[in-house]
């Protein structure tokens, strides 16, 4: 069965998610991809992968994919994200982290964890 995952990553995180998301394109490639748009612009160009994409998370796209969350939509989510650099939409960033949790969705904040998610598909 395809796995719904969202990708995600700040700024200074991006080349990472893309490498990321190269050296893993099997995979994901068998899997629905949902991402922020920047991220999934990025990927979709770079890797050529199919993204379904949301608004950029300041936007709103951090939002939006925790309504995925929320509606059962979404089965994953890896976030490359800076916990060392503020961010101007950090309650948006907390509350999607909090809505993971809240739906017991796995959630990698990490190239490591990212690793071992996608090696479980």
């Amino acid at each position: 069965m395809k796995k719904n995952i969202a990708l995600i990553a700040h700024d200074n995180l991006k080349p990472a998610m893309v490498e990321w998301a190269r050296a893993h394109q099997t995979a994901l490639g068998s899997s629905h991809l949902f991402a922020t748009g920047t991220t999934g612009s990025l990927i979709e160009t770079e890797v050529g992968l199919s993204i379904t994409k949301f608004k950029s998370g300041p936007l709103g796209g951090d939002q939006q994919i925790g309504a995925g969350i929320a509606e059962g939509k979404i089965d994953m989510v890896i976030f490359f994200w800076d916990p060392l650099q503020p961010h101007s939409h950090d309650v948006d960033v907390k509350a999607l982290l909090r809505i993971a949790v809240v739906y017991n969705i796995p959630m990698a904040c990490n190239l490591a964890t990212a690793n071992m998610m996608v090696a479980s598909l």
